[in-house]
């Protein structure tokens, strides 16, 4: 086992996994399950009840369960009762519940979208070394990471649009006057925090691309940040709608977006356990 870990999200309820390098495959945490289909006010309660049912009922389920170091609320690990992604639909109908048909939708197919397949390409970015030091914090980069996670899965992966886009009523910089909104950005400082934060905001108004805009400049920004600073955004202290508000205010006022960044820095940019969570709450903060 190694410590490639995940964090999958269900009507906003964190699903941990870790992953086993023997098999390829990923081991799921039964308590975050338990928490993510019922309405338990105690699911890990929940879960050693229904383990010592199982049991008590002559079931095998529970013989396919081993505990593996998971990080918690808290930022340790502990010891927690994980199944093999393979027993994850014998659990899930284990427990009573109305959403269990909705939960195991999302847990078979999630993988098969666009979003799973990009996330699977994010999660190999980090051992790529795809760019260029001296392009880091251009266009030019942004794109090469746009092109990596969408190749294969959009035809336009990597290239700049040619079309006006708007979202919520917000218009994005408008096609013809990107190329030059894009030639500014590249000349923007980087070399304190507020100018890289101001440098993130304004290549979100560019928003250079037709789809994948969030996912790819997320990435970016934690570049910008190792190369200048020695630091990284650890998304998962970032909570979701507070990040959206944030950034839907940007364009005006920068200093909610900036004050959530910096309350989320960390020195540990060669983390895989953070650059992983980090990938899992940006694709999160994308879902609908």
């Amino acid at each position: 086992m190694n410590n490639k870990i995940s964090i999958r999200f269900f009507n906003d309820r964190e699903v941990r996994a870790i992953w086993n390098d023997e098999n390829s495959k990923w081991w799921f945490s039964a308590v975050d399950i338990v928490a993510a289909i019922t309405e338990s006010p105690n699911p890990r309660k929940y879960w050693s009840v229904l383990k010592a049912r199982l049991k008590q009922n002559g079931s095998e389920l529970t013989s396919f369960c081993s505990q593996l170091k998971l990080t918690a609320a808290d930022g340790k690990k502990y010891a927690t009762d994980c199944f093999l992604q393979d027993k994850i639909t014998d659990l899930v109908k284990a427990i009573p519940s109305k959403n269990a048909n909705a939960f195991l939708d999302w847990f078979t197919y999630s993988d098969n979208t666009i979003d799973g397949k990009s996330k699977k390409k994010a999660y190999e970015f980090m051992e790529s070394n795809l760019i260029e030091d001296k392009d880091i914090g251009t266009t030019k980069a942004l794109q090469q990471i746009h092109a990596y996670l969408f190749g294969g899965l959009y035809d336009f992966a990597g290239q700049i649009r040619d079309k006006t886009i708007s979202k919520g009523g917000f218009t994005f910089c408008v096609a013809q006057y990107l190329d030059n909104a894009l030639k500014a950005i590249d000349k923007m400082p980087e070399t304190t925090f507020d100018e890289i934060a101001n440098k993130y905001v304004e290549m979100n108004v560019a928003h250079p691309f037709m789809e994948g805009n969030g996912r790819s400049t997320r990435i970016w920004l934690d570049m910008i940040l190792k190369k200048r600073l020695k630091l990284c955004v650890d998304w998962s202290k970032i909570n979701k709608n507070d990040y959206l508000k944030a950034m839907e205010e940007s364009s005006a006022n920068s200093s909610r977006i900036k004050d959530l960044l910096k309350s989320a820095l960390t020195d540990k940019i060669n983390d895989r356990e953070i650059f992983m969570k980090g990938i899992d709450y940006s694709y999160y903060y994308e879902e609908l």
